[in-house]
């Protein structure tokens, strides 16, 4: 039987609304258990409306931090005393922690996408000087900082409503000046695919009950690189299309994976490891959920 935690072991949690489906817990447990760490990581399901107390309550509550998840992630970036650039830059903030009694925000979005990019295609930055990203949300800007950050000369923002597109190629365009950065309609990316040598999904089509992505990977060149942020299920048909066309594919989960390092050697001292055990972990729950399971 597990022995009960002393009252002064770090805990930290995800906070969101709903936070029940996240994996954040699955991951943090993992590593604790790893590293022999007496500490705690557990969901926090909070309204809109509560939201701001429970953060000003995060400490006396106990809690070292946590993660935040939609839709509270730009609300937390003006609820902290300090933020890092990158949470700037994005004006959201996924992962908190204390220092010196002063609530702190980063976004751990964009280091997880690049990483996980890293890991499963080694080398791809130096081979991508134009990336056409799907989407124009949240994670679409973690997605298009990231992709400026490491040297990208030439990105296309596509998105269903052509104003949101616009004004996050805008945004970023005033951020990295001397870039390429466009928006566009839905109806512009088959123009946009030829000359694409990344192509990103941030949207939530094609991840499980969600409509399918309605993309065709046909005309990306050959040495194309297709990655899509969806997780579940594990292969989204953008993915299955692209790897059957014999093109590189990234999945999401590995971003789930990397982003959750930062936050862990905040709260427990120590920076973990992306393991293969870990992926195996995750991806054995996916499937037992029927989730992860391929369409």
């Amino acid at each position: 039987m597990p022995q009960p935690l002393p009252s002064s072991a770090p805990k930290a949690c995800i906070i969101g609304f709903p936070a029940r489906h996240s994996r954040s817990p699955l991951i943090h447990r993992f590593w604790l258990r790893q590293h022999a760490i007496a500490g705690d990581y557990g969901f926090a399901e909070v309204s809109p409306d509560d939201f701001p107390g429970f953060i000003r309550d995060l400490a006396s509550n106990g809690y070292v931090g946590g993660n935040v998840t939609v839709p509270h992630k730009e609300t937390a970036f003006g609820l902290v005393h300090d933020a890092t650039a990158t949470a700037r830059a994005l004006g959201a903030v996924n992962t908190l922690w204390f220092e010196d009694g002063r609530l702190m925000g980063d976004n751990t979005d964009v280091a997880g996408f690049l990483a996980s990019l890293d890991a499963d295609a080694p080398g791809w930055d130096a081979r991508t000087p134009t990336a056409t990203v799907l989407g124009a949300g949240g994670a679409a800007r973690a997605v298009v900082y990231g992709l400026l950050a490491r040297g990208v000369e030439r990105i296309h923002i596509v998105n269903r409503t052509l104003a949101r597109a616009q004004a996050l190629a805008e945004h970023f365009g005033q951020l990295f000046s001397g870039r390429q950065i466009a928006g566009a309609g839905w109806d512009a990316l088959p123009g946009l695919l030829p000359a694409s040598s990344l192509l990103v999904n941030t949207t939530s089509m094609g991840m499980h009950g969600q409509p399918t992505l309605d993309v065709d990977p046909k005309t990306l060149p050959e040495t194309a690189l297709v990655t899509d942020i969806v997780y579940v299920p594990l292969e989204t048909p953008l993915l299955a299309a692209a790897r059957q066309r014999g093109l590189r594919t990234v999945g999401g989960l590995g971003m789930l994976l990397h982003q959750a390092a930062p936050g862990f050697a905040r709260w427990f001292g120590m920076t973990p490891v992306v393991s293969r055990a870990l992926y195996d972990d995750v991806v054995a729950d996916l499937l037992a959920t029927t989730e992860g399971s391929k369409p």
